[in-house]
């Protein structure tokens, strides 16, 4: 009986195990004549291809289940020495239904999409993959198993035709958009993705099971691609652009140009350079009261650094905002260094980009290398002298070179190990640091277990030489409905990565520990249903002492009308330690014992009216300490080219504490309330769907309100402080408008338009009325900028034909 049943089980792996490692191959041809993509595939050269991927299986909600006939789609493929063409027919018995939302490009909106996803290595760990919307909108990134980076832009065409028995999709790639070997016959992964938005299913043409955590590695094969001699990939995109900013006190004109350089080294590198930079048309920085004791993290906007640096993200030891971020003296510390009659009259706030260059890419044998370097100019602060009526300039920010080099070895399809390395030199007597890691992501052939960890070393030359040490090792059940998670974590003291990477939390040690269970098909209530327990806790290395321990349970589900729902119940059950608070090493305050609730519940979206709710609490156990959030978004789409969406966020805590002042020895913690509001405005009106107009409005206020003051005690805890009586209150507002024009009038070449609006106000008087403080923000110096920018994309080929 025992030998039967083991026969049994090794019979039902083997059948599984070979199901899992069937992958559909598809051939391309060779291209012998011009193919206009028009989206009609008229070309007799498309008839003759008889190599047809087909037969598509559902990826979600009911994983496994076939494409109906009435919607079955057929793709082709062709190449020649300069791209693969891809055609698509996408049958559908009700295309008057078909959403086609027209927005921006890289946002999907509430459309019907079809997508290619190609590995170049067939390695299983990178995808480059390219959408179309049934409206002709363009989306592309790079993917790996946990990530999808849509910051990353490439140069492909796409046509679209509705048509009366579903609609039709053209696309040429060209090669200078994929990274591959230079084999003499290519084996590509390659899988086909298609969205029909109205039932919010997607199909995929090879298998991907959801029982298993990693995709990429379960595409199918492309073969046919041989012998190929792709053109030289060098692409020069020159711009030019004019600035004219007026406030209060002055006005001022701007002329830039610049060059961006993108230049293929082989068929699997590529060197991108930008020289003379100009990034005055970026989304603008969210500004904020921020009374925590770490800096506000800003959300990359730079081209440069958001377009393919994912290799460079590896160990998160890599925040971009460092180069051309704030100088490395504060103000704050410069007025605490000049005489009693001197003032800075001029502070920078950002650091200048001279240039900055990156190489990129992966050998065929699955040795990715990452080159990244940076320089920013030498920066100075103006200081006015009362007395002598003198002016003069000192140093804030010396030139600064910065260095990334990753080294990333990629094997067995869905593991990888990687070496990485940042490096800040600051010219002359100024902070140097280094910090290395090496990192491993292993998993089984199977894609069942995952075992990973780093080990990360840093270096900081200043005053005097620091050196620490940051680890983890983790292993996680991956596949099946029932998975879980164990992770260990250990910080030195002196670890410190913030030269080039941003770093919060030192010196500690952590457990953590969560296991799920999910469901893989819809039942006849919900068509997705996740629900999962965890566990973590933190003890500071010097005192032993826990600073955070978290007990938590978070459900997930959608239903049938594929509306979501979210709770999150986060409970602290011990008393626990802020170290970082009272902004002094070796001194903590208490936090007491608290529970955390959120909801989350967002509507379907491809309704032409849709909504996210999300109310929260925090309950703390001390008197009258709570804390409420509310998050809501209200989206009209009023047709196919024009939406509006409101989004809100209140914030309300009651009798919350933290830091306020240092007096002489003594750490001053303030009894406080806070509030906070924050509302957005956001529309979009498409031209086309290469041309649209934006409009983005902010309005930010949020006041802290000391109402008692205490002394930190040296045990953690506090007692009320009589005797302080500093105004340390705090009322701050914030406007932003931006009215864009954005044209691509040619493929990677774009004429945009921008006026820009915006003003703060900081006061230390708190005002509770709002229509008193929206007024006063536009009182105080407004700042108009009006721009235009030309960008225009140049192929050497086009140059040299």
């Amino acid at each position: 009986m025992t030998k039967h049943y083991y026969l049994f089980i090794l019979i039902c792996w083997v059948i599984s195990s070979t199901i899992y490692s069937q992958k559909k191959e598809l051939t391309s041809k060779f291209l012998t004549s011009d193919i206009s993509i028009d989206g009609k595939i008229s070309e007799n050269v498309w008839f003759e291809n008889d190599n047809i991927a087909s037969d598509f299986i559902m990826y979600e909600p009911d994983n496994g289940k076939p494409i109906p006939n009435e919607k079955k789609t057929e793709v082709k493929i062709l190449h020649d020495d300069t791209a693969i063409y891809i055609s698509a027919i996408l049958y559908d018995n009700e295309p008057n239904k078909i959403l086609r939302e027209v927005t921006n490009r890289d946002v999907f909106g509430a459309s019907d999409h079809f997508s290619i996803f190609i590995n170049g290595f067939n390695d299983g760990q990178q995808d480059y993959r390219f959408y179309v919307s049934a409206a002709g909108v363009q989306m592309d990134c790079l993917a790996t198993k946990d990530t999808e980076d849509f910051s990353w832009d490439a140069i492909w065409e796409s046509k679209v035709k509705i048509t009366n028995f579903g609609w039709v999709v053209e696309i040429k790639i060209p090669y200078a958009a994929l990274r591959f070997s230079d084999t003499r016959n290519q084996i590509w992964g390659i899988n086909f993705m298609r969205e029909i938005k109205r039932n919010v299913q997607k199909y995929t043409w090879n298998y991907i099971d959801t029982r298993i955590g990693n995709i990429i590695n379960q595409a199918g094969i492309l073969n046919g691609i041989n012998n190929i001699s792709p053109p030289t990939r060098l692409f020069l995109i020159p711009y030019t652009s004019a600035y004219y900013q007026e406030d209060n006190t002055a006005s001022d004109r701007v002329l830039k140009a610049g060059l961006d350089i993108k230049y293929g080294i082989n068929a699997s590198f590529t060197l991108d350079a930008i020289l003379v930079p100009d990034f005055g048309q970026t989304k603008f920085d969210n500004a904020i009261l921020n009374l925590d004791p770490f800096e506000q993290t800003l959300e990359e906007n730079r081209p440069f650094f958001t377009e393919g640096t994912n290799l460079f993200s590896t160990g998160n030891l890599f925040y971009s905002r460092r180069i051309g971020g704030s100088p490395v003296i504060e103000k704050e510390t410069l007025e605490s260094q000049i005489s009693n009659d001197e003032e800075v009259t001029n502070f920078p706030s950002t650091v200048n980009l001279i240039n900055a260059v990156k190489i990129s890419g992966r050998t065929k044998k699955g040795l990715g290398l990452g080159i990244l370097n940076a320089v920013t100019e030498k920066t100075f602060a103006k200081v006015h002298n009362n007395s002598t009526n003198d002016d003069r300039e000192t140093v804030i920010q010396p030139l600064t070179n910065y260095n990334i080099l990753v080294l990333d070895q990629r094997f067995r399809q869905n593991s990888s190990v990687t070496f990485l390395n940042t490096n800040t030199v600051r010219d002359g007597h100024y902070r140097d640091a280094n910090v290395s890691a090496l990192l491993f992501d292993l998993n089984t052939r199977e894609n069942t277990y995952n075992l990973y960890g780093d080990l990360k070393y840093s270096t900081i030359n200043d005053f005097e030489d620091t050196n620490g040490l940051r680890s983890q090792l983790g292993f996680s059940k991956t596949s099946g409905q029932y998975r879980y998670g164990l992770l260990s974590k250990y910080v030195s003291k002196n670890f410190d990565s913030n030269d080039l990477g941003l770093l919060y939390f030192t010196n500690y040690h952590s457990g953590y520990l969560e296991g799920s269970y999910r469901i893989v098909n819809p039942t006849k209530v919900l068509n997705t249903f996740k629900i999962k327990e965890y566990a973590n806790i933190e003890f500071e290395n010097t005192t032993d002492k826990p600073q955070n321990a978290t007990i938590a349970t978070e459900l997930k589900a959608s239903n049938l009308k594929n509306d979501f729902f979210e709770l999150i119940v986060d409970i602290n059950p011990i008393k626990t330690y802020d170290f970082y608070e009272p902004r002094t090493t070796a001194r903590y305050s208490y936090v007491p014992q608290n529970v955390y609730g959120v909801f989350n519940y967002s509507s379907n979206e491809n309704r032409p009216f849709s909504i996210v709710l999300q109310p929260a609490i925090t309950k703390y156990n001390e008197k009258d300490r709570i804390s409420y959030w509310f998050y809501s978004v209200f989206k009209y789409r009023f047709n196919t080219r024009l939406s509006l969406s409101i989004t809100s966020e209140y914030e309300n805590k009651k009798n919350d504490r933290g830091w306020a002042a240092f007096n002489n020895s003594d750490i001053i913690y303030g009894k406080r309330d806070r509030q906070l509001l924050q509302n957005d405005l956001t529309g979009k009106y498409a031209i086309s769907n290469k041309m649209t107009l934006n409009l983005t409005a902010r309005y930010y206020w949020s006041y802290s309100d000391i109402h008692e003051f205490s002394t930190l005690q040296n045990d953690g805890e506090l007692i009320t402080n009589n005797s302080f009586s500093m105004n340390k209150n705090r009322n701050f507002n914030s406007w932003n408008f931006d009215l864009s024009y954005s044209w691509w009038f040619a493929p990677g070449s774009e004429i945009s338009l921008l006026y820009r609006n915006y003003s703060q106000v900081n006061s230390d008087i708190v005002e509770r009325n709002l229509r008193t403080n929206f007024t006063n923000v536009f009182e105080g110096n407004v700042t108009n900028i009006f721009s235009i920018r030309l960008r225009y994309f140049i192929d050497y080929n086009s140059l040299a034909r």
